[in-house]
């Protein structure tokens, strides 16, 4: 499912408006790999993403994200990065405010494929060869595989 009821729901309400939605980045391991798809919306290669649901958990959404879009199941170690991502405005010109948690995951057990058509193919790709990954999920990638040290935070006052 690739826009959750619930921003439907908003939609039918404010139309194109921006909204406030919390997001999810997935940074998936399994030793020297990372675990990326293609998006059947625009082609990029990228780390597992998503919409946190009304009332779940944030890794609970990772979780079950790996799991609807790869059809893998993983263990959330750690948070890694809260950042505020500049205004997104879809191509249907749904405009979004996306607060996007970064959580480094290890992969548990399943065999990754395109589970519910947000990819067109799933895989493991080495973390040494990340060329075709747009640099912003590179970024994301970086930050979670650096370590267990405090969580990255931006902005901030003082």
């Amino acid at each position: 499912m690739a826009t959750p009821e619930f921003v439907l729901d908003l939609r039918r309400h404010i139309g194109h408006a921006p909204i406030p939605l919390v997001g999810i980045t997935a940074v998936v391991v399994r030793g020297d790999e990372v675990l990326l798809g293609r998006r059947s919306d625009n082609g990029a290669l990228t780390p597992i993403t998503g919409i946190v649901d009304p009332g779940e958990e944030p890794a609970d959404a990772a979780a079950r994200e790996a799991l609807e879009e790869a059809g893998v199941r993983i263990r959330v170690e750690h948070l890694a990065w809260v950042h505020q991502m500049p205004r997104t405005t879809h191509v249907n010109g749904d405009q979004v405010d996306y607060l996007d948690l970064v959580f480094r995951c290890t992969w548990i057990d399943g065999d990754p494929y395109p589970a519910d058509g947000e990819m067109t193919e799933v895989g493991w790709f080495a973390l040494d060869d990340l060329g075709e990954v747009p640099e912003w999920h590179v970024e994301r990638i970086r930050v979670a595989l650096a370590g267990d040290g405090p969580t990255r935070f931006e902005g901030g006052l003082g």
